[in-house]
């Protein structure tokens, strides 16, 4: 951190506290050339996310559609909310741990898919049947004989 009244780069830490709301760090510093103080805020940076849909379209992430196409897979299923928010949880760690700034819609719903398969098997194939867009009952088959393969 520069010194703003000498513009040295050494200075120390000599009181750290955390502001009312908790999301800032304040800490007061000391030059160790000019020996003056100054106050530094420290905060952690928001990187936006960016979804880059199917047809190329970009938008901003949004938790609730992942939610939201969960809970519609899981509809009448003996799966909680609960578990399908620590599964919603698990798809976000995934993408935000990736430090990627644009993620494809494609690999949400692949990550949301594998999360589904583990918990209800129905669920899944409701899921990638509206997501993969299963043109007949071909294509159904052939999904629900991978997942009996599988097993």
């Amino acid at each position: 951190m520069k010194c703003p009244f000498c513009n040295s780069i050494e200075s120390k830490v000599v009181d750290s506290r955390p502001t009312d709301d908790g999301e800032v760090i304040r800490r007061r510093r000391e030059c160790t050339h000019c020996y003056k103080r100054f106050t530094t805020y420290e905060k952690i940076e928001d990187i936006p996310l960016i979804i880059i849909k199917k047809n190329g379209n970009r938008e901003p992430y949004d938790r609730n559609k992942i939610m939201n196409g969960a809970l519609k897979a899981c509809e009448k299923r003996p799966v909680s909310i609960k578990q399908i928010e620590q599964l919603v949880d698990l798809v976000e760690k995934k993408i935000f741990n990736s430090m990627e700034k644009e993620v494809s819609s494609t690999l949400i719903g692949e990550l949301l898919m594998e999360q589904l398969k583990k918990i209800d098997e129905v669920a899944y194939v409701r899921f990638a049947s509206v997501y993969r867009q299963f043109k007949d009952i071909n294509t159904f088959m052939e999904e629900l004989n991978k997942l009996l393969k599988e097993k």
